[in-house]
């Protein structure tokens, strides 16, 4: 235990000790002188009780000193400081979003279900990219969720007003809609190159419709994925039945979310919100340790305590010191 205000303690003694000296250069009380005063004085029940009321004096004395000095320690502030090193499970997530022509539409009702994924997340970081022909990072892995929700957001309102700015960025490659790109640069957002260092995972908004040459296809982005350990949900707004056809875009989509060990949605599924939190928070979270930090916390039981029990002492001596 340490005092923060340890002066504190020295000035409570300094006035302690001038308030003495005050008190004893007072002039004594004049008295008057009473005949035959021994015939009182000498009486067994007198020297009796002129005992009791000095004992209970000097325990009134030691009491109050008791309670100035536990109270001036209190005021003195004790405090513990110990180090601690937290053990931090976390989950990494990245909302990685088509902004092709095709998902002009849809882009808004999307963001909202991220908005929505966002508020159900707990202890995760959250980022997110949009990509069309190139992508953007539009905001970095962060556990503010505050400032992830204000993304959101603004993200939202850009895609139902069509505002251009937003999409600065994503238009630098040949194509448009390079769907395996994108996954490719989401995948690769993740800090690090360990793999196995966190709790990683995809939510991937697109209906896979590819317009133009990709450097990665999009079954190249999905083992890419697995190889890093990457969880890809894909969220799939143009889900259309074309039937069971394995080249289908809708088809093709959900085999290379799953070949990842990840799910598939329609963007009107009523499960896609709460199945992709489910199986994000199924993921086993890595835990590590965080940096080692000084925690301070105040300690004035025990002074307090201390002065508690004084005062009510000296209370009750005062009541029992009364004529």
């Amino acid at each position: 235990m340490e005092l923060s205000y340890w002066w504190i303690l020295p000035l409570a003694a300094a006035a302690v000790t001038v308030t003495a000296w005050l008190s004893r250069r007072r002039r004594a009380p004049q008295t008057r002188p009473i005949a035959h005063g021994e015939r009182l004085t000498d009486l067994p029940e007198y020297q009796q009780a002129i005992r009791r009321h000095r004992t209970r004096l000097a325990l009134a004395v030691v009491l109050g000193a008791v309670f100035l000095a536990a109270t001036a320690t209190a005021a003195a502030r004790p405090v513990h400081r110990t180090t601690e090193q937290p053990e931090i499970r976390n989950r990494d997530i990245v909302l990685c979003l088509d902004v092709s022509g095709s998902m002009t539409s849809t882009d808004a009702a999307i963001a909202a279900v991220f908005e929505d994924l966002a508020k159900e997340f707990d202890g995760e970081r959250i980022g997110m990219v949009i990509f069309d022909s190139s992508s953007v990072q539009l905001f970095p892995l962060t556990d503010d969720y505050q400032f992830a929700a204000e993304q959101l957001t603004n993200a939202k309102e850009a895609l139902d007003s069509g505002a251009g700015s937003f999409f600065d960025g994503t238009w630098n490659g040949e194509g448009s809609s390079l769907i395996g790109d994108g996954l490719a640069s989401c995948v690769q957002s993740f800090p690090g190159t360990d793999a196995g260092e966190r709790s990683r995972s995809v939510v991937l908004a697109t209906d896979n419709f590819l317009s133009g040459e990709p450097i990665f296809t999009l079954d190249e982005a999905s083992a890419l994925a697995a190889e890093k350990k990457v969880k890809v949900h894909a969220l799939n707004p143009g889900d259309m039945d074309y039937g069971g056809q394995p080249d289908q875009p809708g088809a093709q989509l959900k085999a290379a979310a799953q070949r990842t060990g990840g799910t598939y949605f329609t963007l009107d599924s009523p499960d896609a919100v709460q199945g992709i939190v489910q199986k994000v928070q199924e993921t086993e979270a890595t835990s590590y340790l965080a940096a080692p930090r000084v925690v301070i916390a105040d300690a004035p039981d025990w002074p307090l305590g201390v002065a508690l029990i004084a005062g009510a002492g000296m209370l009750l001596l005062g009541w029992r010191l009364e004529p």
